[in-house]
């Protein structure tokens, strides 16, 4: 998901017109490739389409905490330990930057939480497998987080202007994260024979789920189209998953690890490589619902959200007694 489409198929998402008279600016705005902002005219569609691109990528980044603070207690060192401290906490700061951008359409931060909670929005399916060992953290960093990238760096020419800003300091985070889990990967796959099976092993059950990533194939993708004509999205899934295989290879080479797909071949005649067929029926079943971990990944965020309730109450009531107090002191 990551900000790509990933409605299941049959699922339509409302469209507008841009040539309606009153939203002639706003055309011209797309077609000059510059910035939509919150006071801007809009198509209903366009706001939708957003609002649901946006939250879907915010649940994900809370979402994803999960897999990986499982392990902050577990982590190997204390610079280890740190250093997945920090990415967690990076990833909570880039599900609060999408909320807010989401909240300049409009859309009501406590009502997405609800719609996350009971299943009518969705997040990452990426998030719903387990993380079995500590070589699983370092190939979420390199493989997740590395197709998170190749997703989100065009989403900083986004023609929403809020959602384009945000993605800035969230890809710059999101290259320190790759770079922490190649790295862990390659102490890893030098380290001894049973510290590189455990690397091998990881990225033999990540590297198909990665790619799936990028949402399912261009002819069954419903919304990609219309996205790309408004400048939502600058490329195709299909592109971008193959721009991640054409990343990733040299890099597996450079790790000494071997990428789980016999049909992965450099094509000299296309100048890219050549990959497997992706069976996209694990994707739906896994956004549906049957994943090996969503039960579980929705459990826990509902448990926290439920949990958590007395702070937001809290913080609720420090604000408003501290407004009545400048209402005072005003009057």
């Amino acid at each position: 998901m990551y900000g790509n489409d990933f409605t299941a198929p049959g699922t339509q998402t409302a469209t507008a017109s841009a040539a309606e008279p009153d939203l002639e600016d706003f055309q011209r705005i797309i077609d000059a490739d510059s910035r939509v902002e919150p006071r801007d005219r809009m198509p209903e569609g366009y706001r939708k389409t957003l609002v649901r691109q946006i939250a879907q990528h915010a649940h994900s980044e809370i979402i994803g905490m999960q897999p990986e603070g499982a392990w902050i207690s577990r982590a190997p060192s204390l610079r280890r330990k740190a250093i997945l401290m920090a990415k967690v906490q990076d990833e909570a700061g880039h599900g609060l930057y999408l909320y807010a951008a989401a909240e300049t359409l409009g859309a009501d931060r406590a009502e997405l939480l609800d719609m996350l909670h009971d299943g009518r929005q969705k997040y990452s399916s990426i998030f719903n497998y387990p993380t079995l060992t500590w070589a699983d953290i370092g190939t979420i960093g390199w493989l997740v987080d590395g197709a998170a990238i190749v997703n989100q760096v065009p989403l900083c020419r986004c023609s929403y202007g809020p959602y384009a800003r945000a993605m800035i300091r969230v890809c710059k985070e999101e290259s320190f994260h790759q770079r922490q889990g190649f790295e862990i990967l390659h102490t890893l796959s030098h380290g001894t024979e049973a510290q590189k099976a455990m690397a091998q092993d990881a990225v033999d059950r990540w590297w198909w789920p990665s790619l799936m990533m990028f949402g399912p194939s261009d002819d069954q993708s419903p919304n990609s189209a219309q996205s790309m004509a408004w400048g939502i999205k600058r490329f195709s899934n299909d592109e971008l998953r193959q721009r991640f295989v054409d990343m990733t290879v040299p890099q597996a080479e450079a790790l000494g690890l071997t990428l789980p797909d016999p049909d992965l071949a450099w094509n000299e005649e296309r100048g890219h490589y050549d990959f497997g067929e992706i069976d996209f029926s694990e994707l739906f079943e896994v956004i549906k619902g049957n994943g090996p971990c969503n039960a579980e990944r929705m459990a826990h965020r509902v448990r926290a959200h439920e949990q958590g309730a007395w702070a937001r109450d809290a913080a609720v009531a420090y604000a408003d007694k501290h407004a009545a107090r400048r209402a005072e002191a005003v009057a």
